[in-house]
């Protein structure tokens, strides 16, 4: 199937969910593959690999895109401006360090647009924060202005059990209103990003915003 087929598909399964946005996350596509992605109406691409990302942006900087960032960031080694200046949302927000470094390195004049990475299901192999955590982190960032909270982001847990995703996914839309409630400054709090290519349609039925999907484009 190809992708403007793909693309309507998905497109018509997210009708009744007219507030999510969908992502293309092109870590197994090429230039010009995630050129044909954008042709075909995907304005918003994420990667998750800083060489790759820096790569795409310098090969597709004249078309209209947003750029999102999946990627783990860890700290050090010292940020770079030619680097984080160039992403418009960052999913992986989840240390005081890299919390710091963005606000010290990023020289536009718009804060970074921002996920809190939550390790919903306690995987032990993934990063994010415990939930137990997040309010806390999210408050410590109140003093940083190069950096808005918009939303909570996760991966959820590889499982096949509808019912289970769909807990870890209610479990985030009950974290994202505890901190709407907080109110707290650089915090809005509005989106959340989860749900991938198998599980997206739960996900948004859950309260996603932004779904990121990859290889449902390839199917």
């Amino acid at each position: 199937m190809s992708f403007k087929e793909q693309i309507k598909l998905v497109n018509e399964s997210l009708k009744p969910f007219n507030n999510v946005k969908v992502v293309a996350a092109t870590k197994y596509f090429n230039i010009d593959e995630t050129k044909e992605l954008i042709n075909q109406g995907i304005k918003d691409i994420g990667e998750n690999r800083k060489e790759v990302f820096l790569e795409k942006y310098e090969a597709l900087k004249d078309l209209n895109i947003t750029w999102h960032y999946f990627g783990v960031i860890k700290i050090p080694p010292k940020l770079q401006p030619e680097f984080i200046d160039k992403i418009d949302y960052l999913h992986s927000l989840d240390s005081i360090d890299l919390a710091n470094a963005i606000n010290k390195t990023r020289t536009v004049d718009t804060p970074l647009k921002c996920f809190v990475y939550v390790n919903i299901s306690g995987a032990q192999h993934k990063a994010g924060l415990d939930e137990s955590k997040v309010i806390p982190f999210i408050k410590s960032l109140a003093k940083y202005p190069k950096i808005e909270v918009v939303g909570l982001m996760t991966t959820g847990k590889n499982t096949y059990d509808e019912d289970e995703s769909r807990m870890y996914f209610n479990a985030m839309k009950d974290i994202q209103e505890e901190v709407q409630a907080l109110k707290i400054p650089n915090c809005p709090c509005k989106e959340l990003s989860m749900g991938a290519s198998e599980d997206y349609l739960i996900a948004a039925s859950c309260g996603a915003t932004f779904v990121r999907l990859g290889t449902i484009f390839t199917e």
